[in-house]
């Protein structure tokens, strides 16, 4: 990097900054703090929610895997396919009463329906997740532009960490998703100028079909159950275990969800979900096919690939931009990349301030703190879970190699008794506190027994799966066996759950077309 590329990345990161200080503006409370005021546009929350799911991995890894690593190609489609089937779930399921209860934290919701611990449970499992997750993801992302852009890994952690806990801290939620929303725009915006480049020095579409690793076509594999085969992309386990896991993601994830619950209306909130179910799959593709144009080049091109550590795959993207792309443009991807972590930062810090808030702090307090107090906490807390996160980033070096896959395997031993313990709470009105707290302690145990005795042997997306069945199953069983009362006054509605006829049969084709999509890659090129 020169001095263009420093001014680049300099002049992002003082936007950022201005534009928090600016939307700061007339923040007075926790709702304008954590859900912006509620006055969120449907683009507006599903761009956001995009551009934290689709962060750094997207941009570094998964490009890495489709184009270059060993055993790897466009299977990495398979994690798309339960999308937009989840999204029937929280558009007809979870989301109206969620909206219509007025929670911040969703886990408020929890204690309505079961009791205090069922809130704190989930509310602490997923503080501890999301901020050890948060940590690494900036530590994974500082070693990559350590090895390549020659910025040392301090500078990498400290300038991502600081630049987004200052945005996040002056400008709340409404930092949070506008600032994610021009983060989409530079990623996106990068992915089309490193398939352009690469797709110019390939020399033309003839070339890159003739030199193209035919294999890495096949997305689909309709024959691994990922039960004893060795099989981790099977069509089964990626599309059940798919739907649990981005159910519990996208709807009972504080950090997902709280932006979602921003919206304007119950309206904004549907027309946000159906946005994601159906831009996802595009926008991945548009990576995937970018990861095949530059592991193709890296293949023809020696002197490129030779750059490329064998053990480290993921060094393609950022050292074809260095190598290949002109001064200025590096310093603009530089600050993609660098918006991919923020992007991922930036909705933990805001999420863990109001779980640890709403969740923790006010109900420990024998009176309610005014407005004002309840403001202060906000901010306070903010800058807490900013240092805790940094200080994890640091921490990372010595657990790096593996922990990456740890995060998602500690995420999926959970997810299931999550998304359980909501739909559960959501469409029953005869499950207790006691018998559903035993079941996510149960559904838990499970998943993690799996862990420890049949790794390997069960594929870990299962878990998500597993995780739901026992949950429900032991919260009956419970239930039946020790009745026990449930309050008059919880927040059990059926009449709130939104059948949604349209939106259902859309996201049903939908998920019909980019199956059937994918399948046909191999046989058409």
């Amino acid at each position: 990097m020169n001095y263009i590329d420093w001014i680049v990345v300099g002049i992002y990161a003082a936007g950022l900054i201005w534009l928090s200080w600016h939307l700061s503006k007339g923040q007075t409370t926790t709702e304008d703090y954590y859900l912006g005021g509620k006055t969120f546009k449907w683009w507006q929350v599903g761009l956001s929610t995009m551009a934290t799911q689709l962060g750094a991995v997207s941009f570094i890894s998964a490009p890495a895997f489709v184009g270059l690593r060993e055993n790897g190609g466009l299977q990495w489609l398979t994690y798309e396919f339960a999308v937009p089937l989840a999204m029937i779930l929280l558009v007809v399921v979870i989301f109206p009463p969620l909206y219509k209860s007025g929670v911040i934290s969703i886990y408020t919701y929890l204690e309505k329906r079961f009791n205090r611990l069922t809130r704190q449970l989930l509310s602490g499992v997923f503080q501890f997740s999301r901020a050890f997750a948060a940590g690494i993801t900036v530590y994974a992302v500082a070693i990559v532009l350590e090895a390549v852009f020659q910025i040392p890994l301090w500078v990498n952690i400290v300038v991502v960490g600081i630049i987004a806990l200052l945005y996040d801290y002056l400008g709340g939620m409404k930092a949070v998703v506008i600032s994610d929303v021009i983060q989409m725009g530079i990623l996106f915006l990068g992915f089309l100028l490193c398939s352009w480049f690469a797709f110019q020095l390939l020399g033309g579409w003839e070339i890159f079909l003739e030199n193209l690793d035919r294999d890495r076509l096949t997305a689909v594999d309709f024959s691994g159950h990922g039960f004893g085969d060795g099989s981790e992309f099977g069509f089964w386990p990626m599309l059940l275990g798919g739907f649990f896991l981005y159910a519990a993601y996208y709807g009972c994830d504080q950090s997902q969800a709280q932006r979602i619950l921003a919206s304007m209306n119950m309206k904004e909130v549907r027309k946000a979900l159906v946005f994601n179910g159906l831009a996802r799959f595009p926008t991945v593709l548009l990576y995937c096919v970018m990861g095949l144009l530059i592991g193709t080049f890296a293949l023809m091109t020696p002197e490129f690939l030779g750059l490329i550590p064998a053990d480290r795959p993921d060094y393609m993207v950022p050292y074809f931009i260095v190598t290949y792309l002109p001064h200025g443009l590096i310093g603009l991807l530089v600050a993609a990349i660098m918006a991919a972590a923020m992007s991922s930062l930036d909705s933990a810090l805001n999420s863990l301030s109001a779980a640890t808030v709403e969740d923790f702090v006010i109900p420990a307090k024998e009176a309610r703190p005014t407005a004002d107090e309840q403001f202060s906490l906000s901010k306070k807390y903010t800058i807490f879970w900013g240092v805790i996160c940094v200080l994890l980033a640091f921490a990372a070096g010595n657990i790096a190699p593996t922990v990456i896959e740890a995060i998602n395997k500690i995420g999926s031993l959970f997810y299931g008794p999550i998304i359980a313990t909501f739909v559960l709470g959501m469409l029953t009105t005869s499950i207790t506190g006691r018998a559903v707290n035993l079941g996510i302690v149960a559904g838990v145990v499970f998943n993690l027994i799996l862990w420890l005795f049949f790794d390997g042997f069960i594929f870990w997306f299962w878990w998500n799966f597993t995780g739901f069945a026992v949950t429900v199953l032991v919260a009956f069983v419970m239930s039946r066996i020790q009745p026990g009362t449930v309050s008059e006054d919880v927040l059990v509605d059926l009449s709130v759950i939104e059948k949604r006829p349209l939106e259902t049969i859309v996201l049903g084709l939908y998920f019909v077309l980019i199956v059937s999509f994918s399948v046909s890659l191999a046989f058409v090129f």
